[in-house]
């Protein structure tokens, strides 16, 4: 892009350019011209350096025949005049700063309407030397142009009035006419082909000026055709010697990245395989300790599930015994409780005779008391009745002695009568004494067998005590004997694990062994094809385990396999079968020799 300077070819854009206008007669009246509006002006002018500027790069690019950069001149221009159109009308929007103008709002709505302009729209944002809108919007203009859709972009925007509103005044050069006349003059750039390099550029801070001195040519100081394709032909050279020096400068980078990637890999692959040796060794060595534990475990699993066998067996029985005595102490206690309510029973059934007496002692008591209060008063009276009888005897003593001495005599005796029951009230109320006497003694009996009862109901509760702890008792047992067939089932997957291992752990050897065989040219037979040892041709058990020959890869038993040799492919000295030995050995003797 230029930047701004001292031309005299520059001219503000909203003054027209003026015309020469055609000779007039003296006889042509004059017309009055109505004055046009400012904006209109604006517009026609901008279509117009538009036309022009594409005209002029259109040929420029024609005649010299090669792809544009972004240096060249008229390309510049035609992004500056491009630029131009897109500000026209547009609204300000405000910010922190002030008031801010962006052609970049209008160009993303191409993201939305073109879902094939995303790529464009991402590497603009994307870029890293580009912190302002205005300069991702001369990115996108600038690829846009390079991918020939600069035409279709602004086509699909100027189609939509109703989302351009939202960023231009009315009037604006994007909303009218000329809009859709500056949509056709950019479908002429498809011819155009442009390696622009945005990276390097400074856009944020480029100034847009329009220069006229491209459009304004002196035909006295222009070049001859000679001049041109002499500097084309530099140009091309200059280009195609840059583009060979940033080919090999690629070339260079790419091959000395392949150098450093190959120092790298070599550099971890001899780590890999010294970590590879370091890893058969460890498993080697964890091998031998896994077989070790594994054949403490089975003697310590063995050793558990015969104690556990003998335990359960001892508790079995001590269960048994326990139950029956239990069974028999229940018995016992439930015959003494029976005796005990029966008792119990009889006892109250005294208990309610005793209260029963009780209480007829009590009504005889009440009955004995108002008979004596009776008495006492009969008493009373009968002795008044006496003194006035002697009275009576006193005074008639002297009138009638002898008439009244039959009568007397006959009342003296009803008065001795009258003593003698009087006497034994006295005697039945000494009774009464006796019979209280009696009663309290059958209270004492009474809260005698009250103390008995509670008694009696303390060795229940003590009896259903016992009977609860019982009940205590089975059920701890039951919880032991589930704890139990939980050990025990433990105890079994502790086993399958361990057999699993082993499994797993003779895989790996087997895969080791069988790789270290098949270098040595033997062939390594797997646990699943043999049943026999191949020496002796005893079948394999759990007491007769499975043991390969580290030199031929054949099965064998412990017993014919029981030798170790030093062999090529092992660090260490490694089982070998007894015919392998003995061949090993007399070859070691003869190179010996």
């Amino acid at each position: 892009m230029l930047l701004p300077r001292e031309s005299p070819h520059r001219a503000p854009l909203s003054a027209p350019r003026r015309r020469r206008s055609p000779k007039m007669n003296s006889t042509t009246p004059l017309k009055m011209v109505p004055a046009k509006d400012p904006m209109a002006i604006e517009r026609s002018n901008l279509l117009s350096m538009l036309k022009l500027s594409i005209k002029v790069l259109i040929q420029s690019s024609l005649s010299l025949g090669r792809t544009l950069d972004s240096e060249f001149p008229p390309l510049q221009q035609f992004f500056v005049v491009l630029e131009h159109c897109l500000k026209h009308g547009l609204k300000s929007k405000k910010s922190f700063i002030g008031l801010n103008k962006s052609i970049w709002g209008p160009l993303e709505l191409v993201e939305k309407l073109c879902p094939e302009s995303v790529n464009i729209a991402t590497s603009a944002r994307d870029l890293p030397g580009i912190k302002t809108s205005l300069g991702r919007a001369r990115a996108w203009l600038h690829l846009a142009l390079m991918q020939k859709k600069v035409a279709d972009y602004m086509k699909a925007v100027l189609d939509r009035k109703d989302l351009l509103s939202e960023f231009y005044d009315s009037g604006a050069l994007m909303l009218e006419e000329e809009g859709a006349v500056m949509g056709g003059l950019l479908v002429g750039l498809n011819v155009i082909d442009a390696n622009l390099c945005i990276k390097g550029e400074d856009l944020d801070s480029q100034v847009g000026v329009i220069d006229f001195s491209l459009y304004l040519k002196d035909p006295a100081n222009a070049e001859t055709p000679k001049d041109d394709t002499k500097m084309t032909a530099i140009l091309d050279q200059k280009h195609y010697i840059e583009e060979l020096n940033r080919h090999l400068s690629g070339t260079v980078s790419d091959l000395q990245a392949k150098m450093d990637s190959l120092e790298k890999t070599n550099s971890k692959l001899v780590e890999e395989l010294t970590a590879a040796t370091d890893r058969i060794n460890s498993l080697r060595e964890e091998q031998e300790h896994l077989r070790k534990e594994n054949e403490s475990i089975l003697q310590s699993s063995q050793k558990k599930e015969e104690a556990a066998l003998q335990d359960s067996q001892v508790e079995l029985e001590t269960y048994k015994q326990t139950r029956q005595g239990l069974d028999e102490m229940y018995n016992v206690v439930w015959k003494q409780y029976k005796e005990e309510k029966h008792i119990r029973q009889e006892l109250e059934r005294e208990l309610e005779l005793q209260v029963g007496l009780k209480q007829e002692m009590e009504v005889a008591m009440k009955l004995l008391e108002k008979d004596t209060h009776e008495k006492q008063d009969t008493l009373a009276a009968l002795r008044l009745q006496l003194d006035q009888v002697k009275t009576l005897n006193v005074q008639m003593f002297h009138k009638a002695q002898q008439a009244q001495a039959v009568q007397l005599e006959q009342k003296m005796n009803e008065m001795e009568k009258a003593m003698m029951e009087l006497e034994q009230r006295y005697v039945f109320a000494h009774h009464r004494q006796g019979l209280e006497t009696e009663l309290r003694a059958e209270r004492e009996q009474r809260q005698n067998l009250q103390k008995a009862l509670q008694r009696e109901q303390d060795n229940s509760t003590e009896l259903r005590t016992q009977l609860q702890q019982l009940q205590g008792l089975h059920t701890e047992l039951q919880n032991l004997k589930q704890e139990k067939k939980q050990l025990q089932q433990t105890c079994e997957q502790q086993e399958q694990a361990l057999q699993e291992m082993g499994l797993h752990l003779s895989q790996s050897v087997e895969a080791l062994f069988s790789v270290c065989c098949s270098h040595q040219g033997h062939a390594w037979l797997k646990d699943d094809e043999a049943t026999q040892c191949k020496q002796c041709q005893k079948e394999f058990s759990i007491s007769r385990r499975k043991h390969h020959c580290r030199n031929c890869g054949d099965i064998y038993c412990n017993s014919c396999s029981s030798n170790e040799l030093a062999l090529p492919s092992y660090p260490r000295p490694v089982r070998v079968c007894d015919v392998c030995h003995s061949l090993l050995l007399q070859r070691s003797s003869s190179t010996g020799s």
